[in-house]
């Protein structure tokens, strides 16, 4: 494996994160800096370690510490993850996500209302 083939991994996960989630950077390691905390921890981890590993490819005494078997583990770990999420996967998670944030809304502002109207006497007791 060479340091181009290294390049070569971290581009095109890159690519999926920039397709699949939609996140925009110059290279896998700004990418993973803007949207990481949307990848599970291994997957994360992994990325990191790709694009560590894309960075230290390019120095050819650095380039001979690389664990290849790693580093083609973490690019597949990767592919596989990113090629299982799905435009449709995405959507609902949007959905799920402003759902969750609404129904919290309305139960502040509920709970809210409710102490206003007891504090000025329109509830409860006397």
């Amino acid at each position: 494996m060479s340091a181009v083939s290294i390049q070569q991994m971290a581009d095109r996960v890159a690519d999926l994160l920039q397709t699949r989630l939609r996140l925009r950077g110059t290279g896998l390691a700004d990418k993973l800096r803007r949207g990481g905390r949307l990848l599970p921890r291994a997957v994360r981890k992994a990325a990191r370690a790709l694009a560590d590993a894309a960075t230290q490819a390019d120095n050819p005494r650095l380039m001979m510490q690389l664990d290849l078997e790693k580093v083609a583990a973490d690019y597949d770990l990767c592919v596989r993850h990113l090629n299982g999420i799905g435009a449709r996967d995405r959507g609902i998670g949007v959905v799920l996500d402003f759902g969750a944030r609404l129904a919290l809304i309305a139960v502040a502002v509920g709970g809210l209302l409710l102490a206003l109207l007891y504090w000025r006497g329109f509830l409860g007791g006397a």
